[in-house]
């Protein structure tokens, strides 16, 4: 046992305290909903990505026992040893056919999704330009490849084009355009139509992270491509958000790439395959979703985002624009964020601070999400609540 490692370890998370940034773990004691169970009492959830209000249905619930009564707790093995069953393919075909790609590989985190695209399939005569404000998992995926790196600020079409040229000046064989199609953090919109007129003027790829967008965005929730109109050539998401809340990821692409995929990536080689649980939630998630149901949702979420955005404006708040149901509230300091959350907790409303390292120093926040779920006498209560705690703490007049 060496001391000083531990006490380094120590000094560490007493200095990540000191500034605030502390990242505190609240207990939930209910099922996923607007209304969850913490510290033995209701209090009305605004941070979940349960944004069409699936994570709790009977119905995913249902779904996901059903298919563990059937095929068990897990497969114990990979999927190309003995990890596949017919629910993995069924799961894999419905995503592509609802996102209206040609086929689709699963993967046990969409981190993990990420992770695995770009090492397989582009190599050190390539180029990859990734957005700068591109989710951690696409900037450690990017890491693990050998191909060249080049990045553009957020949304700005100027500088990726100069990156473009730089990367084709570099002699790059293959060039992938790689972005958030909602960004997490601050729940804007990438610019597809415009990142696609770019790709097709100097022959590049496009993939997508729609993690915040699949199941919402566009016509039947097909995503942030298909809210800007355009097709893209890879897409990578998530069961764990919108289209149940479980877990998973997923990359959606022509067939020959996923057999490649298949054969290469290796958080798929070298992970268990996904629960039969989660897979028999998804499907009854995305059964919901494509339906006419689901459009009765997406409408009830963007008329909650709507009214927040209105309401939290005008009592005083600075919002990050948009119309995303990612809304966060933006306070500068980490340690204001998170005495925000914590008055906000104790008047009955569960959100979380952010701070660096998950946002730039400076730019701490609350990020509230918006769910179908929510009433909106939910969010009328929320907003008395920020107004109460943002008084207090100085945040508003």
């Amino acid at each position: 046992m060496t001391a000083t490692f531990y006490d380094r370890v120590s000094a560490e998370l007493a200095d990540i305290d000191a500034q605030g940034l502390t990242k505190p773990e609240r207990v939930i004691a209910s099922r996923q909903g607007p209304v969850i169970k913490v510290g033995g009492r209701d209090v009305l959830n605004f941070c979940a990505n349960n944004y069409l209000g699936l994570a709790g249905d009977e119905r995913v619930t249902q779904a996901g026992i059903r298919a563990q009564e059937k095929w068990g707790a897990g497969t114990a093995s990979v999927r190309f040893i003995c990890g596949t069953l017919e629910i993995h393919k069924e799961l894999e075909r419905a995503i592509a056919d609802y996102l209206g790609f040609e086929d689709t590989i699963l993967f046990a985190a969409a981190f993990d999704a990420n992770g695995g695209i770009f090492e397989p399939l582009f190599g050190a005569d390539d180029a990859i330009i990734s957005d700068s404000l591109n989710h951690a998992s696409i900037i450690d995926g990017v890491r693990l490849c050998k191909a060249k790196r080049y990045r553009f600020a957020t949304s700005d079409m100027a500088d990726l084009e100069a990156q473009l040229k730089q990367a084709r000046a570099d002699g790059a064989k293959e060039i992938i355009i790689a972005t958030d199609g909602a960004f997490s953090m601050d729940g804007y919109i990438a610019k597809l139509k415009d990142i696609r007129a770019l790709a097709d003027q100097y022959n590049a790829l496009i993939m997508v992270d729609d993690c915040h967008a699949t199941g919402f965005l566009g016509p039947q929730g097909r995503g942030s491509y298909a809210w800007n109109g355009v097709e893209v050539d890879f897409v990578t998401g998530t069961f764990g958000k919108a289209l149940g809340g479980a877990m998973g990821g997923f990359i959606c692409a022509k067939s020959n790439v996923v057999a490649l995929l298949k054969q290469r990536a290796r958080p798929y080689l070298f992970s268990n395959a996904l629960s039969p649980a989660v897979c028999g939630s998804s499907l009854e998630a995305i059964r919901i979703a494509a339906g006419e149901e689901g459009d009765t949702l997406r409408e009830q979420l963007f008329a909650n985002a709507a009214r927040y955005r209105k309401a939290m404006t005008e009592a005083g708040f600075t919002l990050q624009p948009g119309e995303h149901p990612i809304i966060p509230v933006m306070l500068g300091d980490a340690k204001l964020a998170q005495d925000m959350a914590a008055r906000l907790l104790e008047l009955g409303v569960y959100v979380i601070g952010f701070s660096f390292p998950v946002v730039p120093r400076g730019q701490a926040r609350i990020r509230t999400q918006m769910s179908a779920a929510h009433t909106f006498e939910q969010i009328d209560q929320v907003v008395a609540a920020f107004t109460t705690a943002g008084k207090e703490l100085g945040v508003i007049a």
